[in-house]
């Protein structure tokens, strides 16, 4: 195993890295990027770009905006609408672990910004036989997420002939370097597949054994080509135009918007998944489970990059966090219809076992000394100056939810 000698990535991430002569992995690298464009230069050019779109008649929306109760939804409305001037039709997916904080932001969203709003809902017992089907075959209880988010906005670009879709960051870019931003690299399909749903396409789901048919994917199934064609569908990422921070874009939604935060189980960061009781908790579990590494290591790496957290400080924050226990698993085995023993059962079929073993008392132990790992593999000399002190996150602690903390919102109308 190779650690980065700046961030705390290793070379097992699943969307791959690569080493330079120093080790400083290939993300740390494009992330430089970031203090050595010019970005009002980059500015112009999405000018130049959502000009092109511009629907000058008015009767038909600028873009496309897919949005969720979290995230950098509320940064790229305002940066959409308020800074360039567009008109937006947002669009989200129900995910169906939804929190009420998440239930709120995405109410106020669609209120302070005066957009229209699209939603998918998709039947939670088709919902529910898809999700059991994944997690048996690949261990994902959140492919459906996934898949949902990112192909409705799709059809709905084909469907209302909008034929540019706004998206915030590409992962393969921010996170590991997979392409630089000159590069503007856009949405495929292919990424999609590949890295995001994990190899598996909606189709790929019909199973009889799991009972599931192809009417049940249908809402999970991309346009094909000849109709992405014919509208002309285009995706773009924002972060290729944009320096972008998402800590810092957070903290400036919610001053000026009422962006609501929340605690999260397994990381320090509390703005990215407040809409989510499953991303940041179970979902991220299994992730170290088949990955050796969960959310708090790339929100770590993050801040070390942005040049907010030292590599000694992000291990200390780390390590508390990262074998953390899910809070919400029984709250997800009673949505799921499953017991916590069958559970257990499927998730150990893809625990990987270049990370986990028996011991003589049959627990499972993880093999690798993270910490110990990233103490010896860090170059001081790779270290980026920092630009200040590490300060916690912000909790907002507004509106205090009625709802249970235990219960299951499968779509609520929140305030605004």
């Amino acid at each position: 195993m190779h650690f980065c000698s700046r961030c705390l990535y290793t070379s097992h991430h699943p969307l791959h890295l690569v080493f330079d002569a120093d080790g400083v992995c290939s993300g740390c690298r494009i992330h430089e990027e970031k203090d050595a464009r010019d970005w009002s230069e980059r500015s112009e050019k999405l000018k130049s770009i959502f000009d092109v779109y511009r629907n000058r008649s008015g009767r038909n929306y600028d873009c496309i905006v897919p949005v969720s109760g979290a995230r950098d939804s509320y940064f790229i409305v305002h940066t959409v609408k308020n800074v360039y001037g567009l008109n937006p039709l947002l669009v989200t997916y129900n995910k169906q672990y939804n929190t009420d904080v998440g239930v709120r932001n995405l109410a106020r969203l669609r209120t302070v910004f005066d957009c229209d709003l699209m939603t998918l809902t998709v039947n939670p017992d088709t919902v529910k036989r898809i999700t059991r089907s994944t997690f048996r075959r690949f261990g994902s209880v959140y492919w459906h997420c996934l898949a949902g988010q990112t192909v409705y906005p799709v059809q709905i670009a084909v469907k209302f002939k909008i034929p540019l879709i706004v998206w915030g960051a590409h992962q393969g870019v921010d996170q590991v370097g997979m392409f630089s931003h000159d590069d503007e690299v856009e949405m495929t399909r292919r990424y999609r597949k590949q890295h995001d749903l994990m190899g598996y396409e909606a189709e790929d789901l019909i199973d009889e054994f799991d009972n599931v048919t192809a009417p049940d994917v249908t809402p999970y199934v991309y346009p094909d080509n000849r109709e992405l064609e014919q509208v002309g569908v285009r995706g773009i990422y924002l972060n290729n135009y944009i320096r972008w921070d998402s800590r810092a874009q957070h903290e400036s939604m919610i001053g000026k918007y009422g962006y609501e935060t929340a605690p999260q189980t397994r990381t320090f960061d509390t703005y990215n998944d407040v809409d989510c009781w499953n991303y940041s908790d179970v979902h991220d579990y299994i992730k170290l489970l088949k990955h050796g590494f969960g959310k708090v290591v790339d929100h770590a790496c993050r801040e070390i990059r942005l040049r907010r957290m030292s590599r000694e400080t992000a291990i200390d924050l780390v390590k508390p966090l990262l074998f953390a226990k899910p809070s919400n698993l029984t709250l997800l085995l009673d949505w799921l219809g499953i017991t916590e023993n069958a559970f257990h059962y499927v998730v150990d079929q893809h625990r990987n076992r270049q990370f986990w073993s028996r011991d003589d008392a049959w627990e499972w132990q993880f093999g690798v000394d993270l910490p110990q790992g990233w103490a010896q593999s860090g170059d001081p000399d790779q270290a980026l100056p920092s630009v200040g002190e590490h300060r916690d996150f912000i909790l907002t602690g507004k509106d205090a939810s009625t709802d249970r903390a235990d219960s299951y919102i499968l779509i609520g109308k929140g305030t605004a």
